[in-house]
């Protein structure tokens, strides 16, 4: 009986065949390993930021809520710039009418620039959102393209070196609220341009390349860029220190390419720069406020709050705020990074990069060195703190520039692990992959807490304000707009700027004099105290016809239309009763009170 086979579904090549074209097979190459290292890493950006785009425009991380809204209006100043031809560096529509010098301020206009087409279609909320997932994906990315083509031999080591970069403890606490800090891809080709004028054969091509990185550089963040060159002056001369016959051959392209730097990137940055330094509402050095900001020693030994080993009630004393978690890498990565250096101590770039991270770690302990919060002694800090350029450096910071060597130290480890032909190879590996795990677990990152925000008023977002507020004419918001009080900001955001406000959150110097030290906020206002105490403490004072004269004097010099209080204001009552005391009876339209006061600051003094 014969024997029926089925026929198969698909075919293949009949064993009596010859020799035919076979299927290509797919294998991982060098493009499609950095392709999914990109994805792996905005994967894990969106992974942070998850909570937030739910709905960027009524949430902000939970720790602090202040420099999102800060940030907002400066995305939407860069619409105002490109739509409307507004000046770049200074506007008068916040703190009018003194104004705010933005140069001197964090503008972020080589990002908010770029990101006018989404803040036009989604609003500068959503662009925030967009800039802080870019901004650590994008920064582990340049990292991890960096040192796969310049720096290690295996792309493992350079995803593990950039992924640090990109997703330290430092990093994730910044990405709360300072996307312009977070956005760091520019550095690793600063530090790279840098690096190989040492040795190039066209120091005024590169020099030329240089410039302009720098350049795009200050207008993201200006701090950053100090913090870069001053680790690699660093990192140089402790490659100098250890083989001075490097210098012989180094100097002349190097000198060339920075002199050439330093001439193009000085006339690109020359008119911003004279407008951050002696423009309008100039200031120089930082606020008392922030000046002595430092690490805690032990701060180094903790593992930051938005990780996953994070406990941010244990790190409420070791650090200034949330945002400035510029250390935190756990013990068990601390004890890593010593480990690495002293495994590959035979090597002159290990040696200088321990070195470039020990002096920085110990200049970000700040004037008062302290462990657990028990001051111990002054810090180097203190006798550099009035210098020029660094006086307005906010030392904590300097921690960001240890996270970058801890990070190349992580690919070096890595990069010499899986480079060994040795038969202990295996172990070695395992070894670094134990220590690797045991190190960055602790200190994964998880998702940004959030909190909701109140949303801007229908009076706003309707457009009814603009029945009454000219262009030359501001709206005044209860409480006044500040440092404590930044939702103003956000409504004229929503905006596009398009009506002025007195006051807000910026640095300025002391008592609006250009010149002096700066401080957060402009004029000292007897009147937004006075409501700023009754939104904290919901006391309504008793005022007197001095009171009174003041507040009128106030709003004139502000040329205010109206005053506006949120229905939904905390102590929204006793604020009321506070204003009806200065101005007369409110009356409420859509979801605020309001009080029309054209007719009185029109009555200017003398008049």
């Amino acid at each position: 009986m014969a024997v029926v086979t089925p026929e198969p579904l698909v075919r293949g090549p009949s064993p009596d065949a010859g020799p035919g074209p076979s299927a290509p097979r797919w294998r991982w190459t060098p493009r499609r390993i950095d392709l999914a290292v990109y994805g792996v890493l905005l994967l894990a950006a969106l992974w942070v930021t998850s909570r937030l785009w739910v709905d960027p425009a009524d949430r902000v991380a939970a720790l602090y809520s202040s420099d999102p809204a800060q940030v907002q209006y400066f995305l939407a100043h860069s619409v105002r710039v490109v739509l409307h031809g507004e000046l770049p560096f200074y506007t008068d529509r916040m703190n009018y009418p003194d104004g705010v010098n933005l140069m001197a301020n964090t503008a972020i206009l080589a990002l908010g620039i770029p990101m006018v087409p989404i803040t036009v279609l989604f609003g500068p909320a959503v662009s925030f959102v967009t800039l802080v997932t870019l901004g650590l994906a994008g920064t582990a990315a340049a990292w991890y393209r960096m040192l796969a083509r310049h720096v290690v031999r295996h792309r493992l080591a350079a995803a593990v070196g950039g992924w640090f970069c990109g997703f330290s403890p430092a990093m994730l606490a910044h990405a709360n609220w300072h996307p312009n800090i977070i956005s760091q891809f520019l550095l690793p080709f600063i530090v790279w341009r840098v690096l190989a004028l040492t040795r190039s054969t066209r120091p005024v091509r590169d020099g030329v390349l240089l410039a302009l990185l720098v350049t795009a550089q200050a207008f993201i963040n200006e701090e950053i860029l100090l913090f870069t060159a001053l680790a690699c002056g660093v990192f140089l001369l402790a490659v100098v220190v250890q083989q001075r016959h490097r210098w012989a051959t180094a100097w002349r392209p190097l000198g060339t390419g920075l002199a050439v730097c330093a001439v193009l990137a000085g006339a690109l940055l020359a008119y911003p720069l004279r407008v951050q330094f002696a423009g309008p509402m100039a200031y120089h050095g930082l606020s008392d406020t922030v000046r002595d900001y430092g690490n805690d020693i032990s701060a180094f030994f903790a593992q930051g709050s938005t990780t996953l080993g994070g406990n941010e009630r244990a790190n409420v004393n070791l650090a200034p705020n949330y945002s400035e978690e510029n250390a935190f890498f756990g013990w068990s990565l601390s004890l890593l990074a010593v480990g690495i250096v002293v495994w590959l101590r035979r090597e002159m770039l290990v040696r200088a990069l321990a070195a470039t991270g020990l002096i920085f770690a110990v200049l970000s302990l700040g004037e008062r060195v302290t462990w657990w919060d028990r001051e111990l002694f002054t810090g180097p800090w203190d006798l550099l703190v009035r210098l020029p350029l660094l006086d307005a450096v906010v030392p904590t910071r300097f921690g960001l520039i240890t996270t970058v060597v801890v990070g190349l130290l992580l690919a070096f480890a890595v990069d010499r692990a899986w480079s060994l032909r040795t038969a202990e190879r295996r172990t070695v590996r395992t070894l670094t992959a134990a220590g690797l795990a045991f190190a960055l677990l602790p200190i994964a990152p998880m998702p940004l807490q959030v909190t909701t925000r109140p949303a801007v008023p229908e009076f706003i977002t309707a457009d009814r304000w603009r029945q009454y507020v000219g262009p030359d004419q501001t709206l005044v918001s209860v409480p006044l707009p500040g440092m404590g009080n930044t939702d103003p900001m956000r409504w004229a955001a929503s905006t596009d700027l398009a009506f002025r406000i007195p006051g807000g959150y910026f640095l300025a110097p002391r008592n609006g004099v250009t010149g002096d030290q700066g401080r957060f906020g402009g004029r000292p206002s007897g009147i937004g105290e006075l409501l700023a105490e009754v939104a904290a403490t919901g006391r309504t004072p008793e005022l007197d016809d001095r009171q009174r004269r003041r507040f009128l004097d106030e709003l004139r010099h502000w040329r205010a239309a109206v005053v506006v209080l949120p229905l939904d204001q905390p102590n929204a009552e006793p604020l009321r009763r506070t204003v009806e005391q200065l101005v007369g009876p409110a009356r409420q339209e859509l979801d605020v009170w309001l009080w029309d006061v054209r007719a009185l600051t029109s009555q200017q003094s003398g008049q």
